[in-house]
């Protein structure tokens, strides 16, 4: 896994955990792999993972069955949205908007932009 230098490696982990969450590779109630497998699959230590697991039962996007592993909660694809959207309406949405101010980019082509990537996401989807 690349990762990039602005935000911790644990947080980036737990951001593509549920990345695979939101395109369902987990689904509810589903077991995801273990910190030492999931250590292994993105080449990090072992506490790195834990530490990322830990953020995300706090957070109650999976919850730990005892001897058994970690499980997506129920509702962790609310979850991730809620939090996902009012991360980016609160942080980051004006570093955008001060972007398309400064380059004069008028809001037809933003939107022209924006449906193509639609159509592109919604065409991968469906292969």
């Amino acid at each position: 896994m690349d990762f990039k230098n602005n935000k911790t490696i644990f947080l980036q982990i737990a951001e593509r955990i549920c990345d695979e969450i939101l395109l369902e590779k987990y689904k509810p109630d589903e077991r995801i792999p273990s910190v030492r497998e999931y250590a292994s699959i993105v080449e990090v230590n072992f506490n790195t993972v834990m530490r990322s697991f830990d953020y995300l039962q706090q957070t109650e996007i999976i919850f730990n069955k005892r001897g058994i592993g970690y499980f997506v909660s129920p509702d962790a694809k609310r979850k991730i949205l809620a939090m996902r959207k009012t991360e980016f309406l609160e942080n980051e949405i004006y570093d955008y908007f001060r972007q398309i101010y400064l380059l004069d980019i008028p809001m037809e082509e933003i939107v022209g932009k924006y449906n193509e990537y639609v159509k592109q996401q919604e065409k991968q989807a469906n292969l």
